[in-house]
């Protein structure tokens, strides 16, 4: 129509305008609407809406009632609403924004129907106004005859024609008061009035301009509104999982409560019962468990838990049935990880020594070729092993605590990079990092240290070892003159002497990076300064210290990544259990190690970090997974520390 340089209708002009969010969100849709994801929503059994989700239904009733607008307020009311009736599942209330966007889309399809229409009839007006218009100015006296024409077809006898037609005729050559006085009589003879037609035309572009610029302004909302809060607010489930006896679910991040959500939610489908039920039967499992023990008492040891086996019990007895449930087993023994190991490779092993039947080789050299082999076809078979495991088992989140607001005082963190001072350029890098790592994770109760050690060395002291320590101490005290003025309790440097090493013949850092987190972990329980030759900043703070994050000298710490791994450890169900006669951690997780990626920022990256940098699940820019949501599931069995590290 533009390019015929045909009338466009204000409304028209809208979607014009506006067709690149339009098209933006079409695209949304199709991305965010997976094949089948309806069919496996609740419809409707009967009414116009008959075999379409409820849900969908509910959208259009409120685009329709609301002429294309909607807000936040009326979709929470309406939806409050309906659910006074019958409650809506959690896997409807997370569909309200794409069928609300479908909604709006179907309403602007409606809209551009009817604007299509209507230019399909003002381009004919247009057509035989032009006409009349020519021959009235060439020869008036044919214009009967055109009129005579006009009588003749079949003319729609509608606003937009009517309006469009008496618009090109109104006010021109005299000749056209014929056709005029026709129009006229043909539009009375219909059981209208031209004025009413015109006057209904006007007012139905207005209303077609409100409808299209109400849904235009709907999809607007649609991205910028927060459906999280939304659908909590709105949740029947989630009220009810905050009546947990233990008080722990309200205080987790959002995505560890959608985790327990989803939870609820499979176990409502396989076992026959309404969600609402079963987080009813979870808080009464908790409410029933012995108070004195944080983790019994908690909802999520019920659905993500050793408990779920309980849950799975009551929600059986609750439906009267015998759902099939689908176990997972929690651990797996080491077994059935080493067996298809020793499988593969003795498989392969025996593969290579039957070829060599026949091949005259002296003992020796047979032995060492079938040594080397099980080497070989050994890393193999771990290969193998660990890509299927990868594919057959799918990672769990582990529940986190929300910190957003800041680390507790009694979860105090502090970051460490053990390194070595080689230098004063190194030690200016390693200060430098370590400051960056601080602006980008700034808390009351993070701190960080350099814990460092001396390079190798034949004697037991070196003459630039002094200069190299007042260095690292003054840059460190920098820093607290910078940041932490007053109590110079935001950067340490903890720096041990060299000792002697009989089986390597040299003075060395004892145990080298083992051995400095190990005094480290004796400094924060109150003993063990003889064992670091410098410490600067003021340790009495790093008595409350909880846990260490441990870093490498290369490795970023993204902002807000310590907040989240702290927030991470500190859930009742991650915190370690010590169990005093076996020396180990017999519940949650004394080490934590999240996955690290290979940065892409630098200009000299491998040829391998190119190829598999920006796999899935590695982030190529951020190159450290700061989330809760990263973080490994393998359980700690290592001997238990008084702090717990990531490392």
């Amino acid at each position: 129509m533009v390019r015929d340089e045909v009338r466009i209708t204000p409304a028209g002009d809208w979607l014009l305008d506006n067709y690149y969010l339009i098209e933006e969100q079409i695209r949304t849709a199709r991305l965010h609407l997976p094949r089948g994801y309806s069919r496996e929503l609740p419809s409707l059994a009967i009414g116009a809406s008959a075999g379409l989700p409820r849900v969908f239904d509910l959208a259009m009733q409120a685009i329709a009632h609301g002429d294309g607008r909607v807000d936040a307020e009326t979709m929470s009311r309406l939806t409050a609403a309906y659910q006074s009736v019958t409650p809506l599942k959690l896997g409807e209330l997370w569909a309200i924004p794409i069928m609300l966007r479908l909604a709006l889309i179907e309403n602007l399809r409606r809209m551009s129907v009817l604007i299509m229409r209507d230019s399909v009839e003002h381009g004919l007006a247009a057509e035989w106004a032009a006409r009349l218009d020519d021959v009235a100015e060439r020869d008036p006296k044919s214009v009967v005859l055109v009129l005579a024409d006009m009588a003749r077809s079949n003319l729609p006898l509608t606003g937009p024609f009517v309006s469009e037609l008496m618009r090109g005729l109104h006010g021109r050559s005299a000749a056209l008061a014929m056709p005029m006085s026709w129009i006229e009589q043909w539009v009375a003879d219909g059981g209208h009035g031209a004025e009413q037609l015109i006057h209904a035309e006007s007012q139905q572009q207005a209303a077609d301009q409100v409808s299209i610029s109400n849904s235009i302004g709907s999809l607007r909302f649609l991205i910028n509104m927060n459906w999280r809060e939304f659908v909590e607010a709105l949740s029947i489930v989630e009220r009810t999982l905050l009546e947990d006896p233990a008080r722990i679910y309200a205080s987790m991040d959002f995505h560890t409560r959608d985790n327990y959500r989803h939870a609820v939610e499979s176990l409502a489908r396989a076992g026959g019962v309404s969600e609402v039920d079963v987080a009813r039967i979870v808080v009464e499992l908790a409410g029933v468990a012995n108070r004195a023990d944080p983790i019994a008492a908690h909802v999520g040891y019920y659905l993500i838990d050793d408990g779920i086996d309980k849950s799975r019990a009551a929600i059986a007895a609750a439906s009267g049935a015998r759902p099939k449930w689908r176990r997972r087993p929690r651990r797996v023994s080491l077994w059935a990880y080493l067996l298809p190991i020793a499988l593969l490779d003795g498989f392969f092993v025996i593969g290579l020594t039957s070829q060599m039947h026949g091949v005259e080789l002296p003992t020796p050299v047979y032995a060492s070729v079938v040594a080397l082999a099980i080497v070989v076809f050994g890393e193999l078979g771990i290969a193998l092993v660990n890509w299927a495991a990868t594919k057959v088992m799918s990672p769990q989140a582990l529940p986190c605590l929300d910190f957003s607001g800041g680390i507790p005082i009694d979860e105090r963190t502090i970051v460490v990079v053990p390194s070595m001072l080689g230098s004063q350029a190194a030690i200016d890098a390693l200060v430098e990092a370590l400051e960056v790592r601080f602006l980008a994770n700034r808390d009351p109760n993070l701190q960080f240290a350099l814990l460092t050690d001396f390079p190798d060395a034949d004697d037991e002291t070196l003459p630039t070892d002094t200069s190299l320590v007042t260095h690292a101490a003054q840059r460190i005290d920098v820093l607290n003159d910078l940041y932490a003025p007053d109590l110079r309790d935001r950067f340490f440097l903890l720096h041990r002497p060299r000792l002697w090493n009989v089986r390597e013949g040299k003075w060395l850092g004892y145990e080298r990076k083992r051995g400095k987190l190990e005094a480290l972990n004796e400094l924060l329980r109150g003993r063990g300064r003889e064992r670091f030759m410098q410490i600067s900043g003021n340790v009495d703070s790093l008595m409350n210290v909880q846990y260490v994050i441990t870093l490498d000298t290369d490795t970023q710490l993204p902002r807000d990544a310590a907040r989240e791994l702290a927030a991470t450890l500190a859930h009742p169900l991650n915190r370690a259990r010590l169990d005093p006669h076996r020396r180990r951690v017999v519940r949650g997780y004394g080490i934590l190690q999240p996955t690290v990626g290979a940065s892409m920022s630098g200009l000299q990256a491998s040829r391998y970090a190119r190829m598999y940098g920006s796999e899935p699940g590695i982030d190529p820019i951020r190159g450290w997974f700061p989330t809760c949501i990263k973080i490994s599931l393998a359980r700690a069995r290592s001997s238990a520390k008084a702090s717990t590290t990531w490392m």
